[in-house]
C-alpha cells in the first residue's frame, strides 16, 4: 500500500513532464505554422509591402494563435482528467469511499487513477474494519454486563436473605452462605476470563518460553483435575508413553488453555463417563488430545464453539458447574495460536476430541 500512496505523491512530476511535452510540441507547431502562414502570405500577395512593425505584429499574434490553439487540443484531456481526478480525491476525502475514479486511459493519469481506487478501496477496508473492532467492543461490553449482572442479582439477594435473618434454620442459613460463596467464584471467574481475553486480544502480549517437558506438565495437571473430576463421577484416563516431550511454551498459558479444555470437557460429558487424555509424536509435531463422550452437535454449533461469548445448549450443560461467559475456548485458541500450533475439534455422533497441535523442540531432542 505504501507504493501507492508514493505513487499519488509523485504523480505531479508526471504530469509536469506530459504539460512541458505539450508546451514543447505547441512552440514547434506554432513556429513551424507561422513561417507556413507567412510563406503563403507572400505567395499570394508578392506586391503588398507590409512595414516591419506590422510584419513582426502579424507573425506574433499568428504565433500566439496557432500556440494557444494547438496547447488547447493537446492539453484539453490532461487538463480535463487532471479535474476529474481532484474531484475524485475531493469526493474520497470528504468520506465517499465507494467513490471510483473511472479509468479513461492507459498512461501516468491511468496510474494515478489506479493509485486513487486502490487508496479508496484500502480506506473502506481499514473503516469497516474499525467498525467492526467497535461492535465487538460493544459487545463484549452488552456480553460481560448481562453475565456480570446474573451471578451478581444472586448474590445480593442471599446477603438480603441473611441479613435479614430470612432463613427457617442453620442448615438453610449454611445453604445460602455456600449459594452465596459459589456465585462469587462464577464471578469471579468471568472477570479472570474477560481479564484474560482482553489481554491475549490487544495485540501487545509479550510472552516468555522455556523448554519443558509436556508428559510431566500435563501429569501436573491432571493430578490436580482429577478429583473436580470424581466429584462428577468421572474417570480420567491418561494414554501416553513415558518419555520427554519437549516443547517451547509459556507454562502459565499453556497450562490455562489444557485446562479449560479439561473443562469443557467436564461441562459437557455424560455422567458418568470417561475423559481420555492422549499425548502423541508425529512428524516433530506434539499432539495433546482430550476426548469424552457427550449429547451430539451440529456442524454449525461445531463451527462456532471457539467464537467468544458462544456456549452450549443448556441441556448439554451440567447445573452444578459453575458458568462462563463463553470466553474459555476463545481463550485456549489465543493461547495456542500465540504459540505457533494448531487447536480443532473432531466430533462423530457425541465423541467429542479436541486437540492441540504444536511443534516439537527439535533443537534439544538429543539431549532428552
Amino acid at each position: 500500500m505504501n507504493s501507492e500512496f508514493l505513487s499519488l505523491l509523485n504523480w505531479k512530476k508526471s504530469i509536469r513532464l506530459r504539460l512541458l511535452g505539450s508546451l514543447l510540441l505547441s512552440l514547434i507547431v506554432s513556429f513551424f505554422g507561422t513561417t507556413v502562414l507567412a510563406n503563403i502570405w507572400l505567395f499570394l500577395l508578392p506586391h503588398i509591402a507590409m512595414p516591419e512593425l506590422v510584419a513582426a505584429t502579424t507573425s506574433f499574434l499568428s504565433f500566439l494563435c496557432i500556440f494557444l490553439l494547438v496547447s488547447f487540443f493537446l492539453m484539453r484531456h490532461i487538463v480535463r482528467y487532471i479535474r476529474t481526478l481532484a474531484d475524485g480525491l475531493m469526493s474520497i476525502a470528504k468520506g465517499d469511499l465507494d467513490y471510483r475514479v473511472p479509468l479513461t486511459s492507459q498512461d501516468e493519469l491511468g496510474v494515478v487513477a489506479q493509485n486513487i481506487n486502490y487508496m479508496a478501496e484500502q480506506l473502506q477496508s481499514m473503516m469497516n474494519r474499525e467498525r467492526q473492532i467497535e461492535m465487538s467492543k460493544m459487545e463484549l461490553i452488552t456480553h460481560v454486563s448481562h453475565d456480570l449482572r446474573t451471578p451478581l442479582t444472586s448474590i445480593i439477594g442471599y446477603l438480603n436473605l441473611l441479613k435479614n435473618d430470612n432463613y427457617q434454620n442453620l442448615d438453610e442459613h449454611k445453604r445460602y452462605i455456600n449459594n452465596t460463596y459459589n456465585k462469587t467464584q462464577q464471578l469471579k471467574k468471568l472477570i479472570d476470563d474477560l481479564f484474560e481475553y482482553t489481554r491475549l486480544t490487544s495485540g501487545d502480549v509479550n510472552l516468555s518460553f522455556q523448554i519443558i517437558d509436556l508428559s510431566s506438565l500435563l501429569e501436573q495437571i491432571i493430578i490436580e483435575f482429577e478429583p473436580i473430576a470424581q466429584e462428577l463421577s468421572l474417570t480420567v484416563r491418561k494414554d501416553w508413553e513415558l518419555k520427554p516431550l519437549l516443547a517451547n511454551v509459556n507454562v502459565e498459558k499453556f497450562v490455562r488453555a489444557v485446562d479449560n479444555l479439561l473443562m469443557n470437557a467436564l461441562k459437557f460429558s455424560l455422567k458418568s463417563g470417561e475423559i481420555t487424555v492422549r499425548l502423541t509424536e508425529h512428524n516433530n509435531q506434539i499432539m495433546l488430545a482430550i476426548e469424552n463422550w457427550g449429547i451430539p452437535i451440529t456442524e454449525d454449533q461445531e463451527k462456532q464453539l471457539f467464537e467468544r461469548f458462544y456456549k452450549a445448549e443448556p441441556s448439554r450443560r451440567d447445573r452444578d458447574m459453575l458458568t462462563g461467559a463463553g470466553l474459555g475456548l476463545s481463550i485456549a485458541k489465543y493461547i495456542v495460536e500465540l504459540h505457533n500450533g494448531r487447536i480443532g475439534l473432531t466430533h462423530s455422533n457425541g465423541h467429542f476430541t479436541f486437540f492441540i497441535e504444536l511443534p516439537r523442540e527439535v533443537l534439544l531432542k538429543e539431549k532428552s
